[in-house]
């Protein structure tokens, strides 16, 4: 299992749970070194003192904060962990919102949130009351040498934590007001009737990362030495066109697409039916046999009582006579 990054405890009024935590997302991205192009060798690189003019090994190194020009004070881990903050070891449930009412732009990292086996209960009740109420719990944590705002939320089983980005870290005005623009009553409403015809629920799954397969795909022609075939990008650079004559060719666009999606599942439905059509004689050939393989059995079952009840009525004639014939005698 992964590592915990984070051990400490959620504290939700006078009810504490201790929990770890663990990072719920990781990047994809193609590893690239740097290499010597005369030698192909992979680049060392090194740390530097340009005072002692020396390389430095990493066990010498310690972290400073430049007060001054050229001028650092010396921070340890003994320093960090003797700041008198309470978020080091403790997220406190200050506050509960709403969803909506966090732009996303404060949103910036994810992890998710494991009870200690003994905190499974009030962990659970945390989450189903969190649930019901649909709102997020907000708080404050301290990690990797900074004290984060954050909020908690249920994610079906899960608990996750998102670190969020202080006002004073967003570096553009969210008060922006719309460009003073002439929009014309058809135009948004073709606009609005093509956001309508791409509206949908959102399919994660659908998406994939374009730049990387590529990417890697390149990579490899190269290591086989084959040559790699350049792919014209759509559309002209700086290619100005008519906004009216973009909003109704994208809508024919979506129509056209809306068509073969309708066409499809319509094909996908007519094998469906024709394959329970297809199922329906075999259903019934195998239920016509059944029904005369009971019919048989049930025959063949009255045979048998039948040619038993004779035989007992041939026994009793039987005896009976040879009754009959020992009083004569």
């Amino acid at each position: 299992m992964a590592r915990a990054i984070w051990k400490g405890i959620i504290t939700f009024g006078m009810v504490s749970m201790p929990v770890k935590l663990y990072s719920a997302t990781s990047s994809k991205n193609v590893s690239l070194h740097l290499v010597h192009n005369k030698c192909d060798s992979r680049i060392k690189e090194q740390r530097f003192c340009p005072t002692c003019e020396e390389v430095v090994d990493y066990a010498d190194l310690v972290r400073g904060y430049e007060y001054s020009k050229s001028e650092f004070v010396e921070v340890t881990n003994e320093d960090f962990e003797q700041l008198p903050l309470a978020t080091k070891h403790t997220v406190e449930i200050s506050d509960f919102v709403k969803l909506e009412e966090i732009d996303p732009i404060y949103y910036d990292k994810a992890y998710h949130v494991e009870p200690d086996p003994a905190a499974k209960k009030p962990f659970a009740l945390f989450m189903k009351a969190v649930k019901d109420k649909d709102v997020l719990a907000v708080g404050k944590v301290a990690l990797r040498s900074k004290e984060r705002l954050c909020v908690l939320r249920p994610v079906e089983g899960l608990l996750v934590l998102n670190t969020l980005l202080y006002p004073d870290e967003i570096s553009v005005d969210m008060q922006t007001p719309l460009p003073k623009v002439s929009v014309s009553d058809k135009e948004l409403d073709m606009a609005e009737k093509l956001i309508d015809m791409m509206t949908g629920p959102f399919e994660p799954e659908k998406y994939h990362d374009e730049y990387r397969e590529a990417l890697l795909k390149l990579i490899e022609a190269k290591v086989e030495g084959k040559q790699i075939k350049p792919v014209s990008e759509k559309g002209k650079k700086g290619e100005v066109i008519d906004l009216f004559d973009a909003l109704k060719a994208s809508m024919e666009k979506y129509e056209g697409q809306g068509k073969a999606k309708a066409t499809s599942k319509k094909a996908d439905s007519d094998n469906s039916e024709g394959e329970e059509e297809e199922s329906k004689p075999k259903a019934k050939t195998a239920a016509a046999k059944k029904k005369a393989a009971t019919r048989e059995k049930a025959t063949s079952a009255a045979r048998t009582s039948s040619a038993g009840k004779v035989g007992t009525t041939k026994k009793k004639r039987t005896t009976a006579a040879a009754s009959k014939k020992q009083k004569a005698s």
